[in-house]
């Protein structure tokens, strides 16, 4: 079963997955990784920037609406399409980040957020970002790596089981994002910087509930990685350690750039 993200159009709610978005959205946490994430793009006014996987659109619109420059809304979901352009986005396209329908050299830079991590084919996604990005344009890439996570309840290998789950059964690629600077260089990128930005989560309500963690043992016993008795005592030590006020998540995301060389 993929993750919800990775077919949204399939999904029995798909309207909902808009919402998460814009919960996210609002978050401190992820409003400050996006502001970077656009300034790492060094966008110019005359500029003509992609999002690719755009969701709601919210990235574009805030890219133009600081530097002026014409931002582009790419994903493969209908329904993400339609809300970018409820939203207001001027420039958006029905596509797959593995077969864009841009000429090659044709952008200033392009941007990947969150998107990565559920592609069937990063490599190729990276290199569609590439081939229709200008010399000397930017590509920036960001993304939670779920190797990072840790969860503060009593049974340490139970949280591990289930942080495991969510890394590399539940997600197709959730623990690449440390790989970003690797791919960025085989493709002779200049000027590759990573920068490390951790979420520490106290309250389990923010965050959209954590991305729904308390949920990912019960996901994991329903497809058959745990136990349904450990599942159970999964959500019983996190909702002691909520009432204990011991409760804390962690995991860092990478934000990754380059700069296409020049021929």
């Amino acid at each position: 079963m993929p993750h919800a993200f990775t077919a949204v159009d399939r999904q029995a709610r798909p309207a909902e997955l808009v919402n998460v978005l814009k919960r996210l959205a609002a978050e401190p946490f992820y409003g400050a990784y996006k502001r970077r994430l656009r300034e790492l793009l060094q966008a110019r006014p005359e500029g003509r920037y992609l999002d690719v996987g755009a969701g709601t659109g919210a990235g574009a619109l805030a890219l133009h609406t600081e530097t002026g420059a014409r931002a582009v809304g790419a994903d493969s979901s209908l329904t993400m399409a339609t809300a970018m352009k409820a939203a207001g986005l001027a420039h958006v396209v029905v596509a797959d980040g593995h077969h864009l329908p841009f000429r090659d050299a044709c952008l200033d830079g392009a941007w990947a957020d969150r998107v990565l991590q559920h592609v069937a084919d990063p490599e190729q996604v990276v290199d569609e970002m590439t081939r229709v990005v200008r010399p000397g344009g930017r590509i920036v890439l960001a993304d939670p790596d779920y190797s990072t996570q840790v969860l503060d309840i009593e049974d340490q290998d139970l949280a591990a089981q289930v942080l495991r789950f969510r890394a590399e059964a539940n997600l197709r690629n959730g623990t690449l994002a440390h790989r970003h600077a690797g791919m960025l260089a085989a493709r002779a990128l200049a000027d590759v910087t990573v920068e490390a930005r951790t979420l520490v989560v106290r309250d389990p309500t923010a965050v959209d509930n954590v991305m729904g963690l308390r949920s990912w043992a019960h996901t994991a016993a329903a497809r058959g990685y745990l136990d349904p008795a450990a599942a159970d005592r999964f959500v019983a030590q996190f909702d002691q350690a909520v009432s204990t006020g011991r409760f804390a998540y962690a995991v860092t995301f990478f934000l990754t750039s380059g700069t296409k060389a020049a021929r």
